[in-house]
């Protein structure tokens, strides 16, 4: 078991911190689609190893961070997009659970897939639409 106490966790630690506290709202919710796709690649290894306790505490951040996703979406402005987000977010989450319960490496490969596509679009909003394309902060769409 690895100690999250040690000097190179604490540096990351700060290092997270600080890219945090300095990222634009664009930029957060950026980070969050990263963290969702690290999280389901460690679950992954966590089936592929045969390590259960891994598996479940990194699906189990996966979902957490879904979580969040789905709580920046700003349902009267975004509408149709918005909506479609949610219900996307729901059924990622299903399956995940449906992964961890299973041990489905190719039900996490399914959800990193859809994750892909929407940072794929994410990424695509022009630079000088960026702030724009986020009311009220918190990624909203």
């Amino acid at each position: 078991m690895s100690n999250t106490n040690t000097p190179v966790q604490q540096y990351r630690t700060i290092l997270n911190q600080s890219a945090v506290a300095d990222a634009s709202p664009y930029q957060l919710t950026a980070m969050l689609f990263a963290g969702v796709l690290d999280n389901l690649a460690a679950a992954k290894g966590g089936i592929e190893r045969d390590n259960v306790a891994l598996k479940g505490e990194k699906i189990g951040r996966a979902i957490e961070i879904i979580d969040n996703l789905r709580a920046t979406l700003n349902m009267e402005v975004g509408g149709a997009v918005a909506e479609n987000l949610r219900d996307l977010y729901d059924y990622m989450e299903t399956r995940l659970l449906r992964a961890n319960i299973d041990s489905d490496a190719a039900m996490i490969d399914e959800v990193a897939a859809l994750m892909i596509e929407i940072k794929l679009g994410w990424d695509g909003i022009p630079e000088d639409q960026r702030d724009v394309s986020i009311p009220n902060a918190g990624g909203q769409a």
